[in-house]
């Protein structure tokens, strides 16, 4: 939607609002150039130097309710987070993601604090900035990266980047003298106008108006400090871990009794997994030794069972061969075999017959 920008100012210094401007003819209408969300995520974000925000046509200062609604229409609602992001997490991105979507519209600014603000006021990072920059480039919800950010808002940052709101979570973050330094953007106001903001940004932080910071959930379990916590507890553990990878004692900075005690209990580890597959092909195989066995087992108490069945239904009271041995009409081989044997005294008599002759 244009606006209309006035050229002048009041004889205090302070610009002119739309009705105090010079006449209609004079004003010159100017559209909002602002980039735009991203629509796609095949590139990542881009940086604030590289696609600041150089629209000229002034920014009406928005409620949360009026953002909410969606309006204005003819451009994104501007929210800021900033952080140090060290070692770039599910937490910080979840806290992005609600940054993100708080409203219809939103191109989300985040800052990332260099080396030397975090490290003189927060403490030492795993990451340097330039690493930390990149995380956040290639985060899908963020628009934009605003390297170098400063630790305490100003009002001349806010109104450099054009900010619309600030997000963050509403914990008191203590820190470079301060309880809190959100403390003055949560009891800010925004002004109603670009102009009388303006006019306050020397001395004053936007009065007037409701506020422009909006709170954010942080994820429980999850941070930076929880993480480096874990690294250091197990610190031989991964210690361990990287000279198998192949770093040298040196970029782990180990001393060389430590070198050797780590690759000494490293091959112990080894020794230990090896007996352990030794025990457990072992098990294997009798457990493979047993199953055969019981299956053999098995197997021979059926054909036991068979063949005791076979012999009894043969040779039993009821079985085939006693009725073949009762039936007279049949010669058995016992009969003959008795029909045939010489008795004593067939044999005395022809003993007898035998002297004679």
């Amino acid at each position: 939607m244009p606006v209309l920008a006035p050229d002048a100012e009041s004889e205090t210094g302070i610009p002119k609002s739309p009705s105090e401007a010079r006449p209609a003819e004079a004003m010159e209408e100017l559209e909002h150039t602002c980039p735009q969300p991203r629509l796609t995520l095949t590139a990542p974000a881009p940086f604030a130097d590289e696609t600041s925000c150089q629209c000229q046509a002034p920014h009406e200062k928005l409620t949360i309710a009026q953002a909410r609604l969606g309006t204005p229409v003819d451009r994104p609602v501007r929210v800021y987070a900033d952080g140090i992001f060290d070692l770039f997490h599910s937490g910080h991105a979840r806290a992005l993601m609600q940054a993100k979507t708080l409203f219809p519209n939103s191109y989300l600014l985040v800052g990332v604090c260099s080396d030397d603000l975090t490290h003189k006021f927060k403490g030492f990072t795993v990451m340097n900035e330039t690493e930390r920059y990149e995380a956040l480039r290639h985060c899908r919800y963020v628009d934009e990266v605003i390297r170098d950010a400063p630790w305490t808002l100003t009002p001349e940052f806010l109104e450099k980047h054009k900010i619309d709101f600030v997000a963050h979570d509403d914990i008191p973050y203590s820190s470079a003298g301060s309880d809190d330094v959100y403390k003055h953007i949560k009891e800010a106001a925004t002004c109603r106008s670009a102009w009388s903001c303006r006019a306050f940004s020397a001395g004053f932080l936007f009065p007037l108006c409701s506020g422009m910071f909006v709170p954010t959930q942080r994820t429980e379990g999850i941070s930076t400090s929880d993480i480096i916590t874990r690294i250091v507890r197990d610190y031989d553990v991964y210690a361990r871990r990287n000279l198998q990878r192949g770093y040298t004692a040196k970029e782990l900075n180990v001393s060389f009794i430590n070198e050797k005690k780590y690759r000494f209990q490293n091959q112990v580890d080894k020794m230990k997994e090896k007996v352990k597959n030794v025990e457990e092909k072992s098990k294997e195989f009798v457990y493979k030794v047993e199953e055969k066995s019981h299956d053999l087992i098995q197997k021979w108490e059926e054909k036991s069972r068979e063949f005791i069945g076979n012999f009894l239904e043969l040779f039993g009271p009821d079985g085939a061969w006693p009725s073949i041995t009762d039936d007279p009409t049949l010669t058995t081989p016992a009969k003959v075999e008795t029909s045939c044997s010489p008795s004593a005294e067939g044999a005395a008599r022809n003993s007898h017959l035998a002297f004679s002759i």
